[in-house]
């Protein structure tokens, strides 16, 4: 089973992407802290999502930097060639559904 659950703040204003099929992409980054029993503090993790379609276009809107969401979804691996041949690979969560936390003051603030 491939699951995966996030609860963190934004990184950045998510970015949405219309294509000619007529389908929508936003991507997003989502700091999400953890506490590291070794270094006895907390560190953060940063994790890539993607988001598609109906679910997208309500990201797209409303989740903006330091904005705090809970992210539910699956992991996946994106691979590419970059510009120099290299095989390029990164994990990332493709969200099927995205909640907004916290108060819009903590977002304003």
């Amino acid at each position: 089973m491939n699951t995966a659950t996030v609860i963190g703040r934004a990184g950045q204003d998510a970015e949405i992407r219309y294509f000619e099929s007529g389908k929508v992409k936003t991507t997003f980054s989502l700091a999400v802290n953890r506490w590291d029993s070794k270094s006895k503090e907390n560190v953060t993790d940063w994790f890539n999502i993607e988001v598609w379609d109906k679910q997208a276009e309500f990201a797209g809107e409303y989740v903006k930097k330091g904005r705090e969401v809970a992210v539910d979804g699956r992991i996946s691996i994106s691979k590419w060639t970059d510009q120099t041949g290299e095989e390029k690979e990164r994990f990332l969560i493709v969200a099927n559904d995205i909640r907004l936390l916290g108060s819009r003051r903590d977002v304003e603030g």
